[in-house]
């Protein structure tokens, strides 16, 4: 997504919007959105034992009206439960949004203060 993305497509604000201009705020995909990221709390990271939203490794959720999309990171690089994580995501999200989601990995490194965890 780039920064002149129009956020009544995508659910997600952007910084290309006029200065002064109102927000478009839709409560219906707003509540899509919340229960998509209540559906992805069941998807458990094996290793920590906590859920992927918990842990800040959901980055954005992008509706869409015949596919969605989610962007996410891993707690590691080779994490040994990248390909079933990803899997559970997908299935999660495809059972409220009842059309097809792509899950795409993102680069970034994951940082446990994003979470609140601090060891």
């Amino acid at each position: 997504m780039t920064d002149t993305a129009d956020p009544r497509e995508t659910g997600v604000s952007t910084s290309a919007a006029a200065p002064g201009a109102a927000a478009f705020f839709d409560a219906e995909r707003r509540a899509m959105e919340l229960a998509v990221l209540d559906a992805l709390r069941t998807v458990v990271d094996p290793e920590i034992g906590m859920n992927v939203v918990e842990l800040a490794l959901i980055k954005q959720v992008i509706l869409g009206k015949d596919e969605s999309e989610i962007k996410m990171i891993l707690t590691t690089p080779f994490c040994p439960y990248a390909g079933s994580m990803i899997q559970q995501v997908k299935e999660a999200a495809e059972s409220v949004t009842e059309h097809p989601v792509k899950v795409t990995l993102l680069a970034e490194r994951w940082d446990p203060r994003e979470a609140g965890l601090m060891w």
